[in-house]
């Protein structure tokens, strides 16, 4: 087996018992701290079901030491990073991200909301209805109830069938039997017998370890509880059930009684089972047209048991006929069964293992290292599925007589960067190759290279880059035309993310952004595929049968539509496209874009480039703008939840006035959230921030609301927005001092992870702002004055920079336009 080049994280138990695992990483410009629990929904008192996750949202109500505002939420939110916390069926994790100087104030805080929670029965009735709000929008959701749906067949014994979230009604809070019960599922659970705190940075294991220690040192001491084994996933010999829902086929394994190392077999029969690569399930059920895609994934694993979940996207004649793709997938099964130790596979999957830990952030790292998972498959893991392979096995499963092929290799994972190749003057054949001339080379060079920016801010030697190609076509992109790319661009997609490169391509209106960002070794190659794939698609690509939507919550809907909106683009017909118009398409568009990180393959990637469809152009032109606007966008979210978004742009570009925002968005992060959610629990889903869309920087609020109508969601806004200005007169001098100097080392980019500073680059150069632009934002914040921020208080109320609202509701009249 290959030898893995980047270090395992050290691992060990403290003398209280806290398990701990600690990984030096010197790329990581962050820290993180993931803390895992070993209790969950399934280890609470029956009578009292979300019990359990009832008690992760009490955990973050603060504390006398702390309390909410100066908590770990709001620590986290102040200093640029990012928290959250998960109730599971057998543990509870809770995780955060900060740059380094601020991350042990961080685990302070987190300790101690673990050791000296505030568990008042006037929070737990106002945060009961934070769990009730979250348990309407569950229910209303098509497919959190379709996961829910899945668990149909299993036996009605095992507590995946039961509920767990909690609401109103199972969270009885003013009762003595559920306090009690309360406080003995804490006591029990939450001490340094039942955690693991793992910690990932760019520290040195010495620092880790003088951190992690310090964070036991508070912990109540316990010793680690024993979890009870739950009942058997089936009531039935038959090992497996399926469930055809609409263009979905399901089928779930139960497993029972397997090895120690099953998680690592199961995640390697996942990675191969899920493979395009030909010769494979899902490229022959392609080839047949039966299905469209196919997801497998472990939905639970537990004390030797696991529910196996394989999900096929059914095309119309694969819905006819579901019976030949379960018969498949049972003959791919045999067939992969027979293999002898799968030599190639672990080789493969040790260099996809090595590739994941190479790239991932520190947050990443940290809850990966939790799970204890080995990287590679080794002979542990090979015994563990053979005995998962023989369960999933079915006497039926007689050959089909197709030539199953073992995936083969991705060629991104050993890919250097291409050569350079010569290009032909459009209307050449490859026999006038010879006729082109220097003088043209150079040319098409210098207009590609004016177009794509290359970027000094990161040095060559950081190990990460980040590559932005944008494309302003004539005419709107097709909806229909959008989710085939998507579809088809799935497979280079997936070969990306193995070798390190992560691939996105999304469409606005008129404009297609694709971006690459990881390892610069790869990019190069990923790059000339895109391009490729873009620019010709191939028949398939013609005959590929549009996919349905993907059901979001209506929060998360908005989201998605946000940056069309803000472009401004008149309502017109869609084109029809056929082979010949997409040409046309691609050849009328004008693109540019920004590299970070790869000054050292820059000619790989001009000579990439050289096959990008459509000119080079350089001229930028500013955000559109809606100044002392108010524009209405209605979105049809299909949902019986009002929700509602309002962004609120700046009222010029200057960088005097994104600081001024910045300030705002800042200051007004953590009492908008206590106002909306905490005090008048509109919802669970309240959030507000600055966002910069298409280079245009704003405010944005954001409400999901059960309860609250349209009008009262944005009254409650404009309530807040008028209290801004006290907020800031409340600040004395040091305060003040302290807001704007956390926000400004946000923008250091020297300690910004790559994905993050290459967005902040890419929309202030859509922003027309100079390369130095994040120095001088640094400088506007850290200069800007009382009298400054108090003024975009009053700009903001009074609409000078225009306000856009996208909801799931119709326009009010004046002063809102409805957007066409």
């Amino acid at each position: 087996m290959p030898a893995l080049n980047h270090p395992l994280p050290h691992q060990e138990t403290l003398a209280n018992g806290l398990r701990v695992s600690l990984h030096h990483v010197p790329r990581l410009k962050r820290c993180a701290a993931a803390l895992r629990v070993s209790a969950g929904s399934h280890d609470v008192p029956l009578a009292w079901p979300g019990l359990a996750h009832f008690l992760e949202h009490l955990l973050f109500l603060g504390t006398e030491r702390f309390p909410a505002e100066q908590g770990l939420m709001a620590y986290v939110q102040r200093h640029g990073g990012q928290v959250n916390a998960s109730t599971g069926e057998r543990h509870t994790d809770f995780f955060f991200e900060l740059p380094p100087m601020d991350f042990a104030g961080g685990l302070e805080r987190l300790a101690d909301m673990l050791t000296h929670p505030r568990m008042s029965q006037e929070d737990q009735l106002r945060e009961r209805e934070v769990l009730h709000a979250e348990f309407i929008a569950w229910s209303r959701d098509a497919a959190a109830q379709q996961q829910f749906a899945l668990l149909d067949g299993l036996s009605a014994e095992h507590p995946l069938r039961a509920f767990h979230a909690g609401n109103r009604y199972s969270l009885k809070v003013p009762r003595p039997a559920f306090q009690q019960a309360l406080r003995a599922f804490y006591q029990a659970h939450y001490h340094s017998g039942q955690m693991t705190l793992s910690l990932a940075g760019p520290q040195s294991l010495e620092e880790l370890k003088a951190l992690a220690q310090g964070f036991g040192a508070v912990l109540a001491v316990g010793k680690a509880q024993p979890q009870e084994a739950p009942m058997p996933l089936l009531t039935s010999a038959q090992p497996y059930y399926q469930q055809l829902e609409g263009n979905h086929l399901n089928l779930l394994f139960a497993c029972e009684q397997l090895p120690a190392a099953a998680r690592e077999a199961l995640d390697f029969l996942c990675t191969w089972l899920a493979s395009s690569k030909p010769g494979g399930l899902l490229a022959t059920l392609k080839e047949r047209k039966l299905v469209e895609g196919l997801k497998a994934a472990p939905l639970y694993q537990f004390a030797g048991q696991a529910l196996l979940h394989v999900q096929f996207d059914l095309t119309e004649q694969g819905a006819q006929q579901p019976e030949q793709v379960s018969e498949l997938l049972f003959d791919w099964l045999a067939f992969f069964s027979s293999q002898d130790d799968w030599p190639a596979l672990r080789d493969e999957y040790a260099l996809l293992q090595q590739r994941k830990r190479q790239v991932a952030s520190a947050l990443a790292l940290a809850r990966l290292n939790n799970e204890q998972l080995e990287a590679q498959l080794s002979d542990r893991g090979v015994t563990a599925l053979k005995a998962l392979l023989s369960q999933l096995q079915t006497p039926r499963a007689a050959s089909r007589g197709i030539s199953w092929q073992l995936p083969a290799p991705n060629p991104f994972l050993r890919s250097s960067a291409p050569a350079a190749r010569t290009g032909l003057i459009r209307g050449q054949t490859s026999a006038h190759r010879g006729l082109r001339t220097f003088a043209q080379d150079r040319l098409r060079q210098r207009r590609e290279s004016s177009a794509m920016t290359f970027s000094q801010t990161l040095a060559d030697d950081s190990g990460e880059a980040a590559l932005y190609l944008r494309w302003r076509l004539q005419n709107l992109l097709p909806q229909e035309l959008r989710s085939r790319l998507q579809n088809h661009l799935r497979n280079l997609r997936d070969d990306g993310l193995q070798a390190g490169v992560e691939l996105s391509f999304g469409v606005s209106g008129n404009q297609c952004l694709l971006t690459l960002k990881g390892l610069p070794e790869p990019m190069p190659a990923v790059l000339q595929q895109a391009l490729l794939e873009l620019s010709q698609p191939g028949a398939a690509f013609w005959q590929m049968p549009p996919s349905a939507p993907t059901p979001l919550l209506p929060i998360r809907q908005l989201l998605q539509e946000l940056p069309e909106r803000c472009l401004e683009i008149p309502a017109s017909e869609e084109p029809h496209l056929d082979e010949q118009g997409w040409q046309a398409l691609w050849d009328d568009a004008r693109w540019d874009g920004l590299a970070i990180g790869l000054a050292h393959t820059q000619s790989a990637i001009g000579a990439a480039l050289s096959k990008t469809p459509g000119t080079a152009d350089s001229q930028l032109s500013a955000p559109p703008s809606i100044a002392a606007q108010q524009h209405w966008h209605e979105i049809a979210t299909g949902s019986g939840e009002q929700a509602l978004l309002l962004f609120c742009p700046a009222p010029d570009t200057t960088l005097q006035q994104e600081a001024s925002w910045r300030l705002l968005g800042q200051l007004g992060q953590m009492p908008f959230y206590q106002r909306l959610r905490v005090e008048l629990q509109l919802g669970y889903a309240v959030f507000s921030g600055v966002r910069q869309i298409n280079g245009q920087t704003g405010l944005l609020f954001g409400v999901q609301s059960p309860s609250a109508s349209l009008s009262e969601i944005l009254e409650h806004i404009r309530a807040f927005l008028a209290q801004l200005p006290e907020l800031i007169e409340a600040l004395d001098d040091a305060s003040l001092d302290d807001l704007k100097a956390n926000l400004a080392a946000q923008f250091d980019a020297r300690a910004l992870p790559v994905a993050q500073l290459a967005e902040l680059l890419w929309q202030g150069r859509l922003a027309c702002h100079p390369s130095d632009y994040l120095e001088q934002l640094q400088q506007e914040i850290m200069a800007a004055p009382r009298p400054q921020l108090l003024l975009a208080a009053e700009q903001l109320q009074q609409v000078q920079g225009g306000w856009r609202c996208l909801a799931s509701g119709a326009c009010p009249g004046e002063p809102w336009q409805a957007a066409k």
